[in-house]
């Protein structure tokens, strides 16, 4: 498989905060890759750099064989951005709003394509309608259209389901799965860790540098811990008899997850120290390790934790 992006490197700093920092990723062509991390993670400011939206402060990339900085021009023509406010015009028609970004990129015979896009994204039925009319996983599956308009090689898409109701995501998804058939290069952000299990690798991010990158399989594989989930209806109480323990512990809804290293060594133990303090387990199991797992394991690990992280487990 060969290298559709190549990236080593890359810094980019606004004031003294470096969104990105000497960041080094490779990815594959026809894969999709996707980029994850908490807000200020660097993600936006990352893909903005590799689509000639922002000047690198140092390192640099090559977008199928041509260079970030010199060749910009050649791979403008070759990428489709799709950012987290992706600008249509509420006031001109579905068809008038693919017909406008035809002509942006320079697609003169462009009414072919823009009637498969339109069965593409099942909007044949709506291309009178103003965009402004639209709900927000038509206006998505729109601003996807005008996106893939020239045709790009490789996608760049900013968290394109967020504020999107389960459905659309879905919807938005099989329309992204039939793209990566046809061999398009996809590259793409997103808070949703269910999400982040269709993508063949994965790349963690936290505070502008690169935690880890590897398909799902291998992340959940890397931590080599066992997750004792339990439940108890003290789970502050708990969450804090947990915490001076030293055991690292992940809190989620009504669950708490401990990190344990052999479950018949350390379950008898954390049942003992709870009961000693009041705390009654009403629940405990061995789940499998999942990616918010792992994620929250290596931000754990950082030497200065995000406030993300600590919004995750006060």
């Amino acid at each position: 498989m060969s290298e559709a992006i190549k990236i080593k490197g890359l810094t980019k700093s606004f004031g003294d905060i470096a969104a990105v920092n000497n960041l080094s990723l490779t990815v594959e062509t026809n894969e999709v890759f996707g980029l994850v991390g908490p807000d200020g993670a660097g993600k936006t400011t990352l893909i903005r750099m590799l689509c000639g939206l922002a000047e690198p402060d140092s390192g640099g990339a090559s977008i199928l064989g041509y260079d970030l900085v010199k060749q910009k021009g050649k791979i403008k023509d070759e990428i489709g951005y799709l950012s987290q406010k992706f600008s249509l015009y509420a006031d001109l028609t579905v068809d008038e709003n693919i017909e406008f970004f035809a002509e942006l990129h320079g697609v003169k015979h462009f009414t072919q394509r823009r009637n498969e896009l339109l069965e593409f994204t099942r909007l044949v039925n709506f291309r009178r309608f103003l965009a402004g009319k639209l709900s927000g996983g038509m206006k998505q599956k729109l601003a996807l259209a005008c996106t893939l308009i020239h045709k790009p090689k490789i996608i760049f898409l900013d968290e394109p389901t967020t504020g999107v109701d389960p459905v659309s995501r879905r919807d938005f998804w099989k329309i992204l799965s039939d793209l990566h058939n046809e061999g398009v290069t996809i590259v793409i952000s997103t808070p949703y860790m269910d999400e982040a299990e269709r993508f063949n690798t994965i790349a963690m991010m936290n505070q502008g540098k690169l935690l880890m990158a590897e398909s799902p399989r291998g992340i959940k594989a890397s931590m080599n811990k066992i997750i004792l989930e339990i439940i108890t209806s003290n789970l502050r109480e708990a969450y804090g008899v947990i915490n001076e323990s030293g055991y690292e512990q992940q809190l989620f809804g009504d669950r708490l997850d401990i990190v344990i290293d052999n479950y018949e060594k350390d379950s008898p133990l954390i049942t003992e120290l709870l009961n000693e303090n009041g705390i009654k387990i009403t629940e405990q199991r061995i789940k499998a390790v999942s990616l918010e797992n792992v994620f929250i394991h290596l931000l754990k690990a950082s030497p200065h934790p995000s406030p993300k992280e600590r919004e995750l487990n006060p």
